[in-house]
Parts: structure tokens; sequence; C-alpha cells
């Protein structure tokens, strides 16, 4: 058995500011705030069948493909996949063609949970690795070295004028006289 050495989430994570991760080359992906806006890839796993179980009359329970419900799913599946691809990870997804599949899966796994809501705890945790690894939370974020970047030039880009144009905001408290 194997001892020692890296794993993952363990020790602190790189600090992009320091000068030991300039020396090492470690530059944290830069995501960008309002999303991505470019080519959304196909959905890279083929259609899921969905059944239900009929009972015939001699009482024997079979498996019968479920057209619509094979439909709807694939539909809302497909749903997520886009939503996901809106999302500021979704630049590095584009670059990364491998992380597609596991992206995908992430959306099928979503779409089950929603579909089903007496899905068990085993599935609701896998999707919180889902998001982990591709980088949908705070931790994933650090996993992948990833950071959301805001436009910190868009509020200069905005006219002075639009941005005080509003009435200012009374906060104190009138004062009675009685």
């Amino acid at each position: 058995m194997t001892k020692g050495g890296a794993r993952n989430r363990s020790g602190p994570q790189p600090d992009p500011n320091s000068g030991r991760s300039d020396r090492r080359g470690l530059k944290l992906g830069q995501l960008p705030s309002e999303g991505y806006s470019g080519v959304v890839p196909d959905f890279p796993i083929p259609q899921m069948d969905r059944f239900t179980i009929e009972t015939d009359e001699d009482g024997k329970r079979h498996r019968v493909n479920d057209a619509d419900a094979s439909h709807e799913f694939r539909s809302r599946e497909l749903e997520v996949w886009g939503e996901s691809w809106a999302m500021p990870q979704a630049s590095m997804w584009a670059r990364e063609s491998w992380r597609w599949p596991t992206v995908a899966e992430f959306c099928r796994l979503k779409t089950v949970v929603e579909m089903e809501p007496d899905a068990n705890a085993s599935l609701v945790a896998q999707l919180h690795r889902f998001r982990d690894q591709i980088g949908l939370t705070p931790a994933g974020l650090r996993e992948n070295g990833w950071s959301i970047v805001s436009d910190e030039l868009e509020s200069r880009r905005t006219p002075v004028a639009e941005v005080n144009s509003a009435a200012p905001v009374r906060r104190l408290r009138a004062v009675s006289s009685e």
C-alpha cells in the first residue's frame, strides 16, 4: 500500500499571488463573471431510455419503454446542458474537451434528481461530487485552480449621469414634532 504523496484537498491550496507560485508557473484560470458566450458543443452521451413497469393479465411484471418519459427526460437533460454552458466555468470546459462527458454526466444526474423527488441520498451526494469536479462549488474552483473575476472596468464604462440619476434615498427617520 502506498503512503504519502499529494492528495486531493490535502494541505492549503496554492496562492496565485505568491512568489513561489510564480516560480512554479502556477496561474489561476480566470473565469469571466458574465459567463460563457461561445459555442455549446453537442451533448456527448447517448439518450437514456426511461421505462415503466406494467403487469400483464397473468400477473407478471414487465419493463416497457416509455417514449414520452424518455423524450421529457432528454429535453430536460439538454436544457440543463445549455444552462451549464452559460456559466463562467464553461469558458474552461470549452478549452478542455476531455471534461465534456463529465459535465454531461452531471447534467444527467441533476436531471434524475430533479425528476425523481424521492431520489436517494447517495445520488444527491454524487451530484455534489460532480459539482466539485467541474468547478461549480467554491471548493471545486480551488481544486481546479480557477477564479471568477468581475469586469472591473464595467463600472467605469457606465456614464456618470446614469449612475447619479436616481434620487437619493432618505435613510434617517423623520423627527416628529409633538
